[in-house]
């Protein structure tokens, strides 16, 4: 397996950690929520009720975030490479290793420290479609490109 490969599943497998993370905490405020129900408690209870909604509808829109960072992880194929930058890229640069996929930040991989960022994002943007020898600055740092996977 490539490092390209690796980096691709670590960043797979913490989407999906976070989405079954989400889903559990649903299932308990779930659960809350039949609890609360069953209770008499007047004002107290209304309370507390409507809190556990409120927490419900974050940690759904959370859920909702995290799918849809999965379904654009998942549109990369990690075994294309490219002479040029694009969405799905593993970079080398003087300042590190970038993956161009969705915003996750760093991870340590077979010891090579590496930051997802986002084609979107600012240096993403001035990223995409650069090559090999390239370089680009942003915030006062220069970036040289010294490879692309």
């Amino acid at each position: 397996m490539t490092l390209k490969e690796k980096i691709y599943r670590h960043y797979l497998e913490t989407v999906n950690d976070k989405i079954q993370v989400l889903e559990r905490v649903l299932a308990d405020l779930k659960e809350s929520g039949s609890n609360e129900t069953k209770s008499t408690a007047g004002d107290k209870h209304e309370t507390a009720l409507a809190m556990l909604q409120i927490e419900q509808e974050n940690k759904r829109t959370q859920l909702s975030d995290v799918l849809i960072q999965k379904a654009a992880l998942e549109k990369i194929n990690p075994a294309v490479s490219a002479d040029r930058i694009m969405g799905g890229s593993l970079i080398k640069t003087n300042k590190g290793f970038f993956f161009i996929s969705i915003a996750l930040g760093k991870a340590l991989i077979d010891g090579i420290g590496v930051i997802a960022i986002s084609p979107q994002s600012p240096l993403g943007l001035k990223l995409m479609g650069l090559q090999p020898g390239d370089t680009v600055e942003i915030t006062n740092n220069r970036y040289n490109i010294e490879s692309i996977f």
